[in-house]
């Protein structure tokens, strides 16, 4: 593979890092002040809404969003099989997307929680109507990373505006609800009209939707555990409790979702590449990716786990508000998923999927998904929010213990690589230099969270970064050498 055909893996995560900080800026600017005007109710029914449109997303894309990755990816050298493919794929993806409206409107109309907000589930629907159209798994087999970020950090710059001008009173719930679909999806529009620059869309004479339907079978089956157990805990407590406690939920959620798409970020890059290699067997240059990244989301991935446990409560109070301190307990519960979400990230997107072990993948979701409705159906009624988060954990942790045992003699030696002592050792040190801040005489106001998140955040990772560096730990070494580097050239 060509240094002039494929952009550096450096290139790509610097773009899906900006992308995906994208993800996580846009919500800690708008989430502050959205949810101190719709309060713990408003952002509760939007988050419900669409975690109830999600599965009705789910069936519509069909497993694409991972498949059409890995079905791109092959083929990308050749525009008129990758054509055929595109084609395929996207009439696959339109006749589920309408099979899920006629779902999704017989919903509404039967259940009546549905049916009192159904105009709020309208609104969310889009998602399905653009991700049908989008092709993102195109773009992302093809590794457009700097079309994907700079189209998606101008629709959701498009949305922030637009929730400052237009979300004024707790009525404004369903504005939130189409911004925000607006912000993550509306892109999809621009990706059709310019995949035919990669893409032929002239009709052939014969199609073959066999091969794809097997295959996204498989990928169906593993979307729909992934999606129950990431949003089951939201539609039992919508149901269970209150649009109130599902709004404490989701301000737990909403921190710990950015940490994820922050260790994630890393695997959505190496997917088409490690499809890559495997289909070229290139499989040395396969394992070599393969350690770095479980390396890397143990470096990155339990200092920020660490630092939003001691810190949830101020991380509550700057992004939500004093309203949502019951959310403080259920997002120290739930934080420690940022690690195992990583973990599972590398080892099941980047390893068995690619080296078409699928099911493997698809056996550890069932799994989280039994544990999850098992556990919420026991500790909701009594623990509420907090007994989601437990469930949500539990099940993370069935779902890293399942792809290890079935990988343990793949990955056992790129586990032996972590320097753990190393990393050990630094969250100590920085947990100790940070904590105090804990202590200042000031409220809980946004200002006075945000003043303590600042001075601790800054001294918690500078600390734990020269730690990594006084003992020699071999990836922060590279990562600050490459910096010091870039810098000496600029002066």
């Amino acid at each position: 593979m060509s240094d002039k055909k494929q952009a550096s893996l450096k290139v790509n995560f610097i773009l899906n890092a900006i992308l995906t900080m994208s993800g996580f800026i846009f919500p800690l600017i708008s989430f502050p002040y959205v949810s101190r005007i719709l309060k713990p109710v408003g952002t509760g029914k939007v988050q419900f809404a669409s975690s109830v449109v999600s599965y009705f997303a789910m069936f519509a894309a069909l497993g694409t969003s991972t498949y059409g990755v890995r079905a791109c990816a092959k083929v990308r050298d050749d525009k008129e099989q990758l054509s055929k493919t595109t084609q395929e794929i996207f009439y696959l993806n339109v006749i589920t997307g309408l099979v899920s409206y006629v779902l999704l409107i017989g919903s509404i109309i039967a259940i009546p929680k549905l049916r009192n907000e159904k105009w709020l589930y309208f609104i969310t629907s889009l998602l399905i109507f653009f991700n049908a159209i989008g092709m993102e798994w195109l773009y992302k087999g093809l590794e457009k990373y700097k079309y994907i970020t700079v189209r998606s950090v101008l629709f959701k710059l498009i949305a922030l505006v637009g929730m400052f001008l237009l979300i004024h009173k707790k009525a404004d719930y369903e504005i939130y609800a189409g911004l925000t679909i607006f912000a993550s999806s509306a892109s999809g529009i621009l990706n059709f009209l310019n995949a035919r620059k990669y893409v032929s869309f002239k009709r052939l004479k014969h199609y073959d939707f066999k091969p794809h339907l097997k295959a996204l079978l498989v990928f169906f089956a593993m979307s729909c555990a992934t999606t129950i157990y990431l949003h089951l805990d939201t539609v039992m407590l919508g149901f269970m409790t209150s649009d109130t406690d599902v709004g404490y939920y989701n301000a737990s959620v909403k921190i710990k979702t950015i940490l994820v798409s922050v260790v994630t970020s890393l695997g959505a890059v190496l997917l088409p590449r490690a499809a890559y290699y495997v289909e070229h067997n290139l499989m040395d240059e396969f394992r070599r990716i393969t350690r770095k990244a479980i390396n890397f989301v143990w470096i990155f991935a339990t200092p920020l786990m660490v630092y939003f446990m001691i810190f949830a409560s101020e991380g509550i109070y700057f992004l939500s508000g004093k309203d949502y301190a019951a959310a403080i307990v259920p997002m120290i519960v739930i934080t420690p998923t940022t690690l195992l979400i990583g973990l599972t990230n590398i080892m099941g997107i980047e390893i068995l999927v690619p080296t078409g072990r699928e099911k493997l993948v698809l056996y550890s979701e069932i799994a989280g998904a039994i544990v999850d409705l098992i556990l919420n159906a026991i500790l909701i009624p009594q623990l509420k929010s907090t007994g989601a988060a437990i469930g949500t954990l539990v099940a993370e942790l069935v779902v890293f213990i399942y792809q290890y045992i079935a990988l343990r003699k793949e990955v056992k030696d790129d586990f032996k690589v972590v320097s753990y002592w190393k990393i050990m050792l630094a969250l100590i040190f920085a947990s100790g230099a940070s904590f105090w801040v804990k202590l200042l005489p000031l409220g809980n106001s946004m200002l006075h969270s945000f003043i303590k998140l600042g001075i601790s955040a800054v001294l918690f990772y500078a600390v734990y970064g020269m730690v990594l560096l006084l003992t020699k730990e071999k990836m922060t070494e590279n990562i600050f050498g490459t910096v010091m580097k870039k810098l000496h050239r600029k002066n």
